[in-house]
């Protein structure tokens, strides 16, 4: 994985930083590339593997139509309400479509981490990945990430040197 992050060093997360905060969170914005060129921005559920974000997509929708056409995307993932809380993480590449559109659970060894990471994720206590047959997964093996935590900033605020 290649972080690429030349401006705000202080505040980029670390990697172990990095894997917590992916973890833990929940939702992430998806933007893909429309026929028109125009970005396309969606929430979506994901897990994250350590290496990759893995989504679990509904093979019906834009984003869907759009990585089948031009594969780039970026995901972003961030928290915090107060400007000294704000952190996120973007991760960009291509996607790559894994195991069978729709879902419907055939074997796939590639798919047996994510789906268990998603299933406990979201769907706690259930024994396996339930599908549905209008989902598939996408992965994204970043090619570039950017991380920040305004937490690392003495006392959260911007300082005068940064303006």
């Amino acid at each position: 994985m290649v972080t690429t992050q030349r401006r705000g060093r202080r505040i980029m997360m670390t990697r172990p930083e990095l894997d917590a905060f992916l973890a833990g969170q929940r939702t992430c914005r998806v933007a893909t590339v429309g026929r028109d060129g125009r970005p396309h921005l969606s929430a979506l559920w994901f897990v994250w593997d350590g290496s990759a974000v893995w989504l679990y997509s509904i093979v019906r929708s834009r984003r869907w139509a759009e990585l089948r056409r031009d594969a780039r995307i970026a995901v972003l993932v961030d928290d915090g309400r107060e400007y000294g809380e704000l952190r996120g993480a973007e991760l960009s590449g291509t996607a790559a479509f894994v195991g069978e559109a729709p879902r419907t659970g055939e074997p796939c060894p590639e798919l047996a981490a994510p789906e268990a990471l998603f299933t406990a994720k979201y769907f706690g206590g259930l024994p396996s990945m339930p599908h549905d047959g209008r989902h598939a997964w996408l992965r994204l093996t970043p090619e570039a990430i950017a991380s920040w935590d305004f937490r690392k900033l003495p006392g959260g605020l911007p300082s005068r040197s940064r303006h």
